[in-house]
Order: structure tokens, then sequence, then C-alpha cells
């Protein structure tokens, strides 16, 4: 294939030279489209004009060819140019006492014969205005206008980290004066950037000495949306994290901070990180005096770089007067990095600080230093410039080793880079912001300075060395309250006790109870061979005064807590409780329920297995009790082998005391739990509840019965009741109280008096008043025979009745003899006059009749008929035998051997 040709045109060669100066043509070769030209004078010669051109496609040149015309202040040093960004204006206008200090600095450097002795350092610099879009600009034509600079001073950090990430292309060393972003410690993105202002995580170490000092344990962080406070905090929660302290709240704001610091008081922020630019420190602090986020219960610590007078600057953004941004930073604490040795040091510059900083007011003219833009920061700046010019003399020696010159460094010159950059690195000198060495990102290692607003001004309070982690303390901070407040509300764990009177008052009851169920017990085993005890089946009358008794003792655990025993030991009480409780009630309840479901039982079987009814046997009463007994421990048994009771702590409300104290209290109450309390509860609670329904059931249906055998089963069944009622009602009103210690247990321990008081007395009190009005006491014979003679008023009554009724049939049944004597005649009668009308017919008829003699109406009443006749009286057979010859009968005919059944 054919390639197409394309001409160009060449742009004139007259600009590829320059007089007293140096051009270099980029690619080599003709001066063709796209051709660049560099140009640099030599020394001693100034470049007028712009130091590159291109060529165009019309053959022209895009710039006027520059002169290297004579420089009349020159030395006969060779220069070295630094070009630097002052920010002037901004967000943070270092520039205006930075640059007189960094001039201060090149004059000194420049006039002394051991540093540098055959070179000149010269600052190119421009306003950055704090902003990365202008620095921008700014460094395209640092880069690409003559001079080549050996060095960028950039200011501020978000405007290092754009110069510092792109001048490693053009392999410059980067030293900023001014920049605190922990961002610019990467080494990675930022191999050859330096800084003599630490990084702002220089202060995240002196932060958490204090709060460890202070015992603070709990902050609160509100921070400006950018990349220097974001890196900052980051580090700072690492920090804390590792030294046990909890960052509790973390607000952030971009330009509005009024929802943020509204978010610090909703969530009782006290101890209060604030990581933010001046200006925006103004309008947090607007915004907090209006939350009344101030005074003794809060501290503040700030950034130290701003001016001493910030908070009394007029600013039209906030709508808050100088009175109330006074009474709202009242009290804060400032870290700064120390920018100015404190000591009095002649360091390289053979100045003290006290002696710079007079020199530099006095540059200053008669601007007021405190509201000069980065005053503070001025040391840095003016050691930034020693710093280079001490790594550049120490390069001197090393490159002419190889055969190098500083002042042939260009941008593709790595090797003069690398000189630069290994004398940085081992930099180590005395300034006047004080010792001056790098750490391996570069940073530069420096002490803290610690302040503390005083009435309106900052007073120095210590200051922290973070390389050997030294605190020097001076003792002079105050505090608007007693001392440094809490990091948060004092909570103050109170735990609620049982009231002792109510617990006395029931124990007293309860030990009354007791000693009843006592003599109780011992009456009945005293009197056990006395017929009416023994006809109560006393034996289950004892479990029952057994089981009265524990349920009473289990009041005494249930009234136990933490005021009078040890947390350790308090399983223990809650394993008494379940117990006590639980074997009394199996005993007392289980007894009573075994009588009245036997009485149910034996009872109301069938008229067929009436014979059988006074055959009760004892020891199937003391197996269903047992079997009973054994259910509940077996259920007890495996709860506490599955899961065993032990304190829970149920917390409550918090309560704010009286009178103007930073506290709370923390109300708490012991319980006796499990992990699974309420399904074991659900299921004592069932199994109890269905026998406490059938108790109920059991002993309503019983209720008309009478026996000798179990005497004592109304009074049983009327226990029941009482019990039965309490329990239903306790068991849940208990669960539902359980927050409130001393209706739970006042509910619960009379609940128990309450049904022991009345089972103790409706089964043993009518037994102690019968024996004691009618003498029955321990003669046996004595109370066979009254048992034999007393019987209760129900039965006398229905022997009555049916004696009464006894005479009524006695009557009916003479009535009815009479009857049969009369028919009897008649019949005889009949006989005769038949016998006479048809004697032929007598022996026939004599045969075949079935009734017999008239002798046999004088029969014993014990006569017995035979097999035919076992159902129906002689009497009445005779009648049958009339009945059909005559056709005639009476129906209520009866036999005198039924009588003797009626007076039995």
């Amino acid at each position: 294939m054919r390639q197409q040709t394309t001409c160009l045109l060449l742009c004139p060669r007259v600009w590829t030279s320059l007089e007293n100066g140096r051009v270099t043509l980029l690619p080599p070769g003709p001066p063709a489209e796209g051709t660049v030209l560099h140009y640099s004078c030599h020394a001693g010669f100034l470049l007028e004009g712009r130091n590159i051109s291109h060529c165009t496609k019309l053959g022209r040149w895009d710039s006027p060819k520059p002169l290297c015309v004579y420089d009349r202040n020159y030395t006969g040093k060779k220069k070295l140019y630094i070009g630097a960004l002052f920010p002037m204006s901004g967000g943070w206008p270092g520039g205006q006492a930075c640059l007189p200090a960094a001039q201060m600095a090149l004059e000194l450097v420049n006039n002394r014969s051991d540093i540098l002795p055959d070179y000149e350092l010269e600052l190119i610099y421009y306003d950055s205005m704090c902003d990365p879009g202008e620095a921008t600009k700014l460094l395209y034509d640092l880069l690409y206008t003559d001079p080549i600079k050996i060095v960028l001073m950039p200011g501020c950090s978000s405007v290092s980290t754009l110069v510092a990430e792109a001048a490693r292309m053009w392999n410059l060393i980067v030293f900023s004066y001014g920049s605190s972003s922990p961002a610019l410690s990467n080494r990675q993105r930022f191999p050859t950037f330096f800084r003599t202002h630490p990084s702002a995580t220089l202060h995240n170490p002196t932060r958490v000495h204090l709060f460890k000092m202070w015992n603070w344990t709990k902050i609160a962080t509100i921070q400006q949306t950018t990349e220097v406070f974001t890196s900052t905090l980051d580090d700072l929660e690492q920090r804390v994290k590792e030294a046990g302290i909890e960052i509790s709240v973390r607000q952030s704001f971009l330009s509005d901070p009024a929802v943020a610091v509204k978010n610090l008081k909703r969530q009782d922020a006290r101890i209060i990180v604030g990581l933010f630019y001046e200006t925006e420190a103004r309008k947090v602090f607007c915004e907090v005096y209006k939350e009344k986020l101030y005074g003794k219960k809060y501290v503040w610590f700030l950034i130290g770089w701003y001016a001493d007078n910030w908070f009394k600057i007029k600013d039209p953004a906030i709508n808050c007067s100088e009175e109330d941004m006074t009474k709202a930073v009242e009290g804060h604490v400032t870290t700064e990095i120390v920018m100015l040795n404190p000591e009095i040091v002649r360091g390289a510059s053979n100045l003290t600080s006290e002696e710079f900083i007079a020199q530099l007011t006095s540059r200053l003219g008669g601007k007021n230093p405190e509201e000069t833009g980065g005053f503070q920061e001025a040391p840095l700046a003016y050691d930034a410039v020693w710093a280079l010019a001490l790594a550049l003399n120490k390069t001197v020696m090393p490159l002419r080793a190889k055969g190098k010159r500083l002042e042939d460094f260009n941008y593709n010159n790595k090797d003069i880079t690398e000189e630069i950059y290994r004398a940085l690195n081992t930099s180590s000198f005395e300034g006047v912001s004080g010792h001056v060495v790098f750490d391996a990102q570069g940073s530069r290692m420096a002490w803290t300075l610690i302040e503390q607003l005083q009435g309106g001004s900052y007073k120095k309070i210590g200051y922290y060395d973070s390389t050997k982690g030294n605190l020097s303390w001076n003792q002079t901070d105050k505090w608007i309250g007693a001392g440094p407040p809490a990091d948060h509300t004092r909570v103050i764990e109170k735990f609620r006790f049982l009231s002792q009177k109510l617990f006395i008052s029931v124990s007293v009851f309860a030990g009354l109870g007791i000693l009843l169920g006592i003599a109780c017990l011992t009456f009945n085993i005293y009197n056990s061979n006395v017929r009416y005890i023994q006809n109560s089946q006393p034996y289950l009358n004892n479990i029952t005064a057994v089981g009265c008794v524990l349920a009473l003792a289990a009041i005494f655990p249930l009234g136990i807590d933490g005021q009078h025993v040890k947390e350790s030991q308090f399983p223990v009480v809650c394993q008494f409780r379940l117990w006590l409780l639980g074997l009394g009630f199996s005993l007392a309840y289980g007894s009573m329920f075994t009588k009245i479901w036997w009485v149910h039982t034996v009872f109301t079987k069938k008229d067929e297995k009436k014979d059988k009814r006074k055959h009760l046997e004892p020891w199937k009463l003391y197996t269903t009790v047992g079997v009973l007994l054994a259910v509940d421990v077996l259920s007890l048994t495996i709860w506490q082998i599955v899961d065993p009771l032990h304190i829970t702590i149920e917390k409550f409300t918090k309560e704010a005391p009286k009178g103007d104290v930073d506290e709370l209290i923390q109300p708490q109450l012991q319980h006796c739990s499990s992990k699974k309390m309420n399904t074991w509860l659900g299921v004592v609670y069932g199994y109890k509840g269905l026998l406490l329904l059938l108790g109920i059931f059991l002993a309503y249906e019983t209720k008309s019965i009478s026996t000798e055998k179990i005497n004592d089963h109304r009074a049983v069944g009327m226990a029941i009741y009482n019990v039965a009622v309490l329990c239903m009602i306790t068991a849940p009103v208990t669960m539902i109280l359980s927050s409130q210690q001393d209706a739970s247990f006042a509910f619960a321990s009379l609940a128990i008096v309450f049904s022991a008081y009345i089972t103790l007395v409706v089964l043993f009190v009518p037994k102690m008043r019968r024996l004691i009005t009618r003498g029955e006491w321990q003669s046996e014979q004595q109370d066979t025979l009254t048992t034999r003679l007393s019987i209760n008023n129900n039965d006398e009554e229905k022997s009555r009745q049916l004696e009464r009724e006894n005479r009524e049939l006695q009557k009916i049944i003479q009535e009815k003899e009479e009857r049969v004597t009369e028919l009897r005649n008649q019949l005889a009668e009949r006989e005769a006059l038949r016998s006479r009308r048809r004697p032929s017919c007598q022996n026939q008829n004599q045969n075949h009749s079935s009734l017999p003699p008239p002798s046999s109406q004088a029969e014993p009443p014990g006569y017995t008929a035979g097999p035919e006749q076992s159902v129906m009286p002689p009497s009445f057979s005779n009648s049958s035998n009339l009945y059909q010859g005559e056709g005639k009968l009476s129906r209520n005919h009866c036999h005198n051997s039924r009588l003797p059944l009626l007076y039995k």
C-alpha cells in the first residue's frame, strides 16, 4: 500500500539559538510543527520573556524570542531558584507572615559564607489563595517559565497535595511550611514531600494522653468534611481505640454545623474534639452558644493554629455577638505544634526565638501580629528555608564527586533530586521553631503545646513530647467547675432493695404460721389413736401441716436480696426459694387433693360395687401423694440441671437526682432467673393450674357425700377452694409486678401466709375444738363408744326420716294382710259350696289345683318358697291362682314373710 506523505512547514531557526543562554530543542531535528524550545540564561543574566516556545503548523513560533539581559545584582554566584506558593488570602492566609519570614531566612543564608558559598538562593512566589484550582494554574507557570526551580514550596494542605502529587513527574523536591494533612505522610503517593509543619496527627498522641490523665473514656468529635480533618480523625479513632477510649458520637458538616451541634447535644456529648478551619469554628461556636453546649459540664479540644482573637472577629456568617462567642469558647483546650522554641537557644541561624519574633514584627511594619495570618507558622517557614539551604549545601560535595553540579539540575535529572532527598532525610539542626528533624514519611517531629482559654486569653498549661511520651505540666489549668468534668453524665447504679419493715412484718406472720403448723402437727400425732382423728387420715393431715410449714419457710429466702447476701451467694437463695415453695405446695396441696380425689373415686361408684366402698386402703393415698411429689422433684431437678437459676439485673429508666448535680441514678433490681425462665414457669404453672382446677371440681362434686373413713373431706374442700383462688390470682399478678419488689413480695408472701393459715385452721382447729368440748381424748374404748353414739346431724335426720317411712309402711302392710285374710275366707266358702254341688268333680279339682291347703296360712315367717316361687311370696301365689280361676286379683297383696325386713 502506498503511504501518503505530508509536507511540514519549518519554523525560523533563529529561535533555536540564544545569546548568553541555552536552548533545548525537543524533539531534536529540524524545527517543524510540534517542536518545543526551552530557554535558559547563563549565570549573571536574567531571562526576559517566556522560557518555552512551540512551533505551529503555520511555520511560526507561538511566542516572541526571549532575551538574556545582564543582572546588575549578580555577585558572581550561581543562582538556585525556589518556586513558592504563599496563600495571602483565602481560608488560611498564612503567607502574610510566612513570606516575610522566608525572605528573612534567604537574606541570612545568602550572606553566610559557610553555606552554599558559590550559590545564591532566590525565591519566586505567587499567591495561591489556598485554592487548588488557582494553584494548578500557578504550578504550570512555575514549571514552564524560566528559570528552572530546584525546589517547590507550597503552603496549605490542599495546595500541597496537588503540588506534591504532580512534582514527582518533574523530579522536584516539595518542601511545605504550612501543611498538616496526615494524607501527605503517604510516601507512595508523595515520594518527594517534606514539611516543617508536623502532621495533624501529631496532635492526637497529646489528646489521648490528656484524655487518660483526666480519666475520660468517652469522647465525641465534630469535623469539617475535608481530607485533612478526615484523615486526622481516622488516626485519632485508631489511637483512642488502642487506649481503651470510645468515640461515642462522630459528627461532620460541610458548611452549616447547626445539625451536627444539635446531635452532639442530644447524645449527651461532653468531651468534644473539633476539627475545622477558623472561619468554620466561628459558625460552630455560635451554634454551641445557642444549644448551651458550653459551661462546667463540657470541654472542647480545638486546633491551636487559629489567631488568638479568632472568636472576637466580626463575621457576617454568624448572628452571635462577641459576648456570646466569648461565653461559648471559655475554658476550651487547644493542642498546637510547638512552632516557637520555648528555650533560649541560638540555632543554625544564630537567632533565638525571641530575636526572630522581634525582627519579624519589625518587618511586618505596623501590622498587629495577632491579626496577621500565619504569624504562628512563620517560624516554620523560616526553618524550612534553612533546612533547604543546609540540605543543598550538603549535596555539593557528593555531586562534585560524581562530576555534577547543582546548577546542572533540570527536570529530567534524577541523580540531583536523589541527593537532595537524601540530605533532607538526614537533616537535624536547631531552628527558631525547635529541633528540626524529619521522620520516614518526611513529616516534622516536634513537641506539642497545650493551651487553655482562661478569661478570654490563651494560657500555656503544658508541653508534650510525643517521641518520648513525656508531659511537662504547669499545673495552671483552670476549670469552670470544681475540676475537669465527667466525660458523660455520671450514672450511679443503685439497687432497689426490699423494704425491711415489710420483710420483718411478713416474716413475723410467717414465723407464727410455722409455730401454728408445728402445733397442729404435734396435736395430730399426739391424738393419732383417737377414733375421730383416725377417721380423718391423720398421716395425710401431717403431710399437709409439713407442706404448710415449708411454704411459710419459703417466705424468708423470698425476701432475702443483695442487701443481705453477696452476689455470689444469691443463686443459693434462688434455689431455696424454688425448692421450699415447690415442695411445700406439693406436700400441702397434694395431700388435700389426694383426699378429695379418693372420696370422689370411692363414693361415686355404681351400686353393684357398694360393698367395696368401706374398704379404703391407706397405702393408695400415700402412693398418690408420693407420685405428685415425685413429679415436682423430677421437674425441679431437670430444671436446675438443664437451666439452673442465676442472678439477673433488671435496669430501669434513669432518674435525675435533686439539685444541680451532673449525675443520673440507674435503678437496678436483682432477679432469680434462667435462660428459658418463661418456658419453665409455663410448664410448672400449667401443671399446677390443672391440679388446682381439678381440685375445685372434685371438692364441688363431693360436697354432699358423708363418710366416716375421711370425715374431714368437706373441710379439705374448703381449703382447696381458698388455696386455688389465691394461687390463680397470685401467679399472674406477681409476674406483672415483678419489677416492683415491695408489691411483688407483699402479694406473693401474703398469699402464702393466707393459704397456709386457712388450711391449718380449717383442717385442725375443728378437730381440736371437738376433742376439747366433747372430752374425746386418749381412751380408745371411750373413743370407740363415743364414736358409735355420735353421728353427724345429717345422719340423724336421715335415720328419723327412715323411721317415719317404716311406720307408714307397717300400717299399709297390716291393711293388706287383713284384706288377704278376708279373701281367703271367701275362697274357702266358695270351695265348700262347689264341693256340695259337684261331688263327682271334687277329686279332679283337688289334683290339678295349685293352691295349698288352708293349714298353709299358719306357716312360720321363715318359710322359704321353692325355685319356681323364689321371687313371689306364697300369699301372692295363692292370689294368682285365685285370679286365674275367678278372674279377680288384688295387686297389693304381701306375704307375712316380708314383715320382719321392715323392722330391721
